[in-house]
């Protein structure tokens, strides 16, 4: 996999090299061709966006504002250009025999995007957080089952009775039976078996929850075949109880996972022995798209994401309907403790800045949280602690420029290195006038 996306900036590289020139418009010759090979890499074969190179330029709160205005792959052409502009121009200078000239030039270039990114997310986070939504107290559930035991059917009744027991378990440790809470979040596949086929465990989750609360759960489901001969379809979905344990609703989730949850060409590969990740034969079934809101009382229109279905763009917020929340959860307990849940937890975050929207997030193994629609960790549970987070509901923010036009704005910053390039190209080749030839 790595190196199938190595080319992806293998062919940046080529496109680059093949105009390349000197001075200035060379640094926007690279930022063009690696923003356009990181957008066809998160769409090319269903897409994988992970770890933009404009996440560089969200380390910090305010910082972060930006993507909200051009999001993350409009970042992308500044993250290079900030990151080239020095040395490149340092080299310039340093050919023409000013190097300190060039390379003041450089940090210029460098510093003006980080200058305006820095002020305008100062003016957006000036006026505080939105207000809380009224009545809504969400408890989210981290209960870091171990990968290796999840799936064991003998461990099926533990894994579940853990959920139950941490649910009704407050922050500080003691029981307190959900009082106050009005929704209770689950990670994906929280339950390690088909819950809409076991009544025993439906009638759990109603005896778990208080009349006037909720469950928001990561489950599995299958539907019968549709017709003889036909196989049976299943579902990596997020389904909604009530305090009876019976289904509210349910979203299936439509970004599936290549190699994870199917295989391209599933039935062809099937037949030589290769499986996904998962290793359920004939892989999920794709749900509804565009993808639908889910309603749930008591909360606004949720827009569902499950696992890294968060990880794309312009892609989390589809139809004509806006939600006014996004629930994430994931299960995230493949990666171990190494970057990949913090670099998830982070592209998650991103996503709440630019839709203008809150989200909760639930992860089997963390990062677990409650971020609000500028993209502040209202709060949290670490990566692989155990335990459970109560959280008022933040507002929803108007929506930012990036969540009215989306990638729209990203081909507006084409244009603007386009023009950049040929620019800036033209301002080189133009030859110096020497003041004796005007005096003559």
């Amino acid at each position: 996999m790595p190196a199938g996306l190595a080319l992806f900036y293998g062919a940046a590289a080529v496109a680059a090299r093949s105009v390349w020139g000197q001075g200035i418009a060379r640094i926007f010759v690279l930022a063009l061709a690696l923003g356009v090979a990181e957008w066809l890499r998160g769409h090319i074969l269903t897409g994988f966006p992970w770890n933009v190179l404009g996440y560089a330029l969200t380390p910090t709160l305010t910082m972060m504002q930006a993507a909200g205005v051009i999001g993350i792959y409009g970042l992308t052409l500044w993250a290079v250009v900030v990151a080239a502009a020095p040395a490149v121009l340092m080299v310039d200078g340093m050919r023409g025999g000013r190097t300190a000239r060039g390379l003041a030039l450089g940090l210029a270039v460098a510093a003006l995007p980080l200058l305006l990114q820095q002020a305008y997310g100062a003016w957006r986070l000036a006026p505080g957080p939105a207000p809380v939504v009224p009545g809504a107290v969400l408890r989210i559930v981290q209960p870091s089952i171990p990968q290796r035991d999840k799936w064991r059917p003998e461990l099926q009744r533990q894994v579940f009775e853990e959920h139950l027991r941490l649910s009704k378990t407050a922050p500080d440790g003691r029981e307190d039976g959900l009082v106050g809470i009005t929704h209770v979040l689950w990670p994906e596949a929280a339950m390690p078996f088909l819950p809409l086929a076991t009544p025993e465990a439906l009638a759990q989750i109603g005896e778990m929850l208080p009349d006037t609360a909720y469950l928001i759960s990561g489950a599995l489901r299958v539907e019968p075949p549709a017709a003889p001969g036909e196989p049976r379809r299943a579902f990596n979905s997020m389904m909604a109880f009530d305090g009876g344990g019976r289904l509210v609703t349910v979203y299936d989730k439509i970004h599936l996972v290549p190699f994870g949850e199917y295989l391209p060409l599933q039935s062809l590969l099937e037949r030589i022995g290769l499986q996904q990740l998962t290793r359920m034969r004939g892989g999920f079934s794709v749900g509804q798209a565009p993808r639908p809101l889910v309603s749930i009382p008591g909360l606004p229109a949720v827009g569902g994401l499950i696992c890294y279905e968060a990880i794309f763009p312009a892609a989390v917020v589809q139809g004509d309907e806006r939600p006014g929340l996004l629930v994430n959860i994931t299960n995230d307990g493949w990666f171990g403790n190494t970057t990949g849940p913090r670099q998830h937890f982070h592209q998650a975050r991103v996503r709440a800045v630019e839709e203008g929207l809150p989200l909760v997030r639930a992860a089997n193994n963390g990062i677990s949280a409650m971020v609000d629609a500028d993209g502040r960790v209202v709060a949290r549970l670490e990566l692989n602690a155990k335990g459970v987070i109560d959280a008022a509901l933040p507002g929803s923010r108007p929506p930012p420029l990036y969540a009215q036009f989306g990638e729209r704005l990203f081909a507006l910053n084409i244009l603007l290195f386009i023009t950049l390039i040929v620019g800036s190209s033209k301002m080189r080749r133009t030859p110096k006038v020497d003041a004796r030839d005007l005096r003559t």
